[in-house]
């Protein structure tokens, strides 16, 4: 099947404008290609917080909402601003603070792809009758045997299959990614070269879009306001299960963790478990938070529509992780992953992505042994 970037017709695509540069090149090269474009940008969270209005950054920029409509008007076609805050409030947030208080660590952005872009967006492009949905995401979608999976983006520094693991095979037959097989910096030139100065130079922020200071804490008191209350203090234990100290709450550590601890054992320690049932927190050495193997569920396949046990990978179990050599194992609907070397600070709750080279193989959430 022919890459949809290279069909020149009058294919309609809904494409979701952030405002900011990589949405903002891929309607310039969506329209080069003739494309029949409807541009939607969510209105999906407004920040109070001092530090998000300073910043203008993430879903409370409402600048970059009327930037995005702004463009479309530069480039000739329809825009809308479609106010989704409160879906946003019950899945993506919603999820966001229930992982926590079970003594999860979230992915706001897999959730987020998973229910709105590809969830409320797909809904949107069936209503403007939009063949195709494009977003400015680096990462590439491959046909073969059948099937379709990701491919890593040809930027590695920006590669964002990731974060895209849940897509199935209805949503990346109707995806279009325009700037998977481009560089940062080639985005940025194409931004200049079509005059648009301000959009090449737009910062990027890397929190996470509705807490644009990074302070999740904060967050977590300013939406459960009697957090502190109903959970508490808790032990913190080492690894033989000895009483070593207090902590302020099991929702407000994550697996690794060392700083903030506010205890003194003459070493370093790190967070090795949260146990949400009995508010109990592990510490432990650097070397204690090294595992040989994680299990992960709600598992999704791409390349493959399974996989045998014995088949070899690289698997990533966070976005800045470089991968790790592993061997998978089919434990029902569930995939066990041996790694050929210890890797550290496994966190249930979070992502563990499948490579074969640079395709996704499967994906799926990392669950406790």
């Amino acid at each position: 099947m022919s890459n949809p970037m290279t069909t020149k017709n009058k294919n309609r695509v809904l494409l979701a404008m952030s405002g900011g540069t990589d949405s903002s090149v891929a309607a310039i090269l969506l329209q080069e290609k003739n494309y029949d474009i409807e541009g939607m940008t969510f209105r999906s969270y407004d920040s109070i917080s001092k530090a998000c209005i300073e910043k203008e950054t993430g879903c409370c920029s409402v600048d970059s909402l009327f930037e995005a409509k702004k463009l479309a008007e530069n480039l000739g076609f329809p825009h809308q601003i479609l106010d989704i805050r409160d879906l946003f409030d019950q899945t993506v947030i919603s999820n966001f603070i229930d992982e926590y208080l079970q003594g999860l660590t979230p992915n706001p952005c897999v959730v987020c792809n998973k229910t709105i872009k590809w969830g409320k967006m797909i809904e949107e492009a069936d209503r403007l009758s939009c063949d195709f949905l494009a977003t400015g995401h680096y990462a590439q979608i491959i046909y073969e045997n059948g099937r379709y999976f990701l491919r890593k983006g040809v930027d590695q520094a920006k590669d964002q299959s990731y974060f895209l693991w849940t897509l199935t095979q209805k949503n990346l037959a109707r995806t279009i990614f325009p700037l998977g097989h481009l560089t940062k910096p080639e985005v940025r030139k194409i931004a200049l070269k079509n005059n648009y100065e301000k959009i090449a130079e737009k910062r990027e922020s890397q929190e996470i879009c509705f807490i644009p200071d990074d302070d999740y804490r904060s967050f977590l008191r300013e939406r459960v306001p009697d957090i502190d209350m109903k959970i508490g203090e808790g032990n913190f234990i080492n690894s033989n299960g000895k009483v070593i100290g207090k902590h302020k709450g099991y929702p407000f550590y994550t697996i690794g963790q060392r700083k903030g601890l506010d205890i003194a054992m003459g070493y370093p320690v790190y967070v090795l478990n949260i146990d949400a049932k009995t508010n109990t927190i592990t510490l432990g050495t650097r070397d204690e938070l090294l595992s040989n193997e994680l299990i992960i569920e709600s598992v999704n396949f791409m390349k493959y529509e399974s996989i045998k046990t014995g088949t070899k990978a690289v698997c990533k179990i966070r976005y800045n992780n470089p991968g790790e050599e592993c061997t998978l194992e089919q434990i029902g609907e569930k995939i066990k992953i041996i790694f050929k070397n210890p890797v550290s600070a496994i966190t249930p709750g979070q992502s563990a992505v499948l490579y074969e080279n640079e395709d996704v193989i499967a994906g799926g959430i990392i669950t406790k042994i």
